[in-house]
This record gives C-alpha cells, structure tokens and sequence, in this order.
C-alpha cells in the first residue's frame, strides 16, 4: 500500500499503516511489509506461501527533523516450501533492513558519511545519532574505502597555481616584480 505518509518516509520494501505521537515529542511509525520479494527464502530462493507467524522489529533509522522516529515493522515469518532447503522458516527482509540488523543501511551509510564530509568526530556522530562507536567508525571505514579506491583522473599538466609563480614545472618565465 502506497499512501503519502510511506512517500515521506523514503523506506523502500516497507509501507506505513499508522503513526502515533509519543509523549516525548517523537512518532512511532508502525510498518508492514510491501516488497513481494521479501517473502522469498535467503537459503534457496524459493518463495513462500505459508505463513508460519508474525514477528516484530524496532529497526532504527534516520531522525526526522528534529524529533526522533521509532520504527516498528510488523512482518511475518514464512515457512519454506522447498524440502531441500537446509532453512525451515525465515523472516521477511528488505535491502535497507536485512534480517537480523538493528539499524536501517541508510542511517550506517549517514553516519560514515558524517564524519568523512561534514568534519564530525565519530564520538559526535555517535551521540548525534545514538549509535555505538563501533558501528559509526566502521561506517566510516567504508565510506572512506570508497574515496582511497577511486580512480584517479590523469594528470595532464604539472604546475603551481598560485598567481605570478609562472607555468608548468620548467618553464623560464619570470615572476613579475622581481629580478629586474
């Protein structure tokens, strides 16, 4: 189900069924599963038809603005069909909440992000985010990996680039005002 309030929430795999506001100024946002895909077997691949029970997760994400969300996503646990799949039953997962994390892969990726471009310490984006040291520094690790294993562009000239230093390394032309 696609409605206005999952469009705000950005969460691809997930629709929203309800919101409520909390005491403390947050909002709970109560999830139910919208991908088909989910409720295939990460063993085998095969898709489940039989509904085995429900589960529930407090997955955390990105805040909103400056009041917190509380993710909590309604799944169902499957049971799969295929006799020769070592996984008797396994629970829904989408791409940015796969089965058993805590954390959605968007708020991972923001945290390393912080640190690497906006000049946060990981302790500050650990309290920012209200994440574990750990977890934001190895986010940061990856979000850097990405920037050291980039290609580099080709150099096609060498030089300084500080006005009147002249051209290219080599070059004989004179600084003006000087050497006269």
């Amino acid at each position: 189900m696609v409605n206005d309030t999952t469009l705000l929430l950005d969460l691809d795999g997930v629709s929203v069924m309800r919101v409520e506001r909390l005491q403390c100024g947050g909002r709970r946002v109560h999830l139910a599963t919208a991908e088909e895909a989910a409720r295939a077997c990460p063993a085998c691949g095969v898709f489940a038809s039989r509904v085995k029970g429900s589960a529930t997760t407090r997955p955390r994400d990105l805040p909103s603005g400056e009041s917190r969300l509380e993710l909590v996503w309604h799944k169902r646990r499957w049971w799969c069909r295929e006799t020769a799949c070592p996984r008797r039953s396994f629970t829904e997962q989408i791409e940015q909440i796969p089965a058993g994390v805590r954390i959605t892969r968007r708020l991972r990726a923001a945290s390393g992000r912080r640190v690497r471009d906006s000049g946060s310490t990981v302790i500050q984006a650990v309290r920012d985010l209200r994440l574990s040291w750990p977890t934001v520094m190895n986010a940061f690790r990856t979000c850097v990996r990405e920037v050291v294993e980039a290609e580099l562009p080709d150099v096609e000239v060498l030089g300084s680039m500080r006005p009147g230093a002249g051209g290219p390394a080599g070059s004989k032309s004179r600084t003006p005002g000087r050497g006269r």
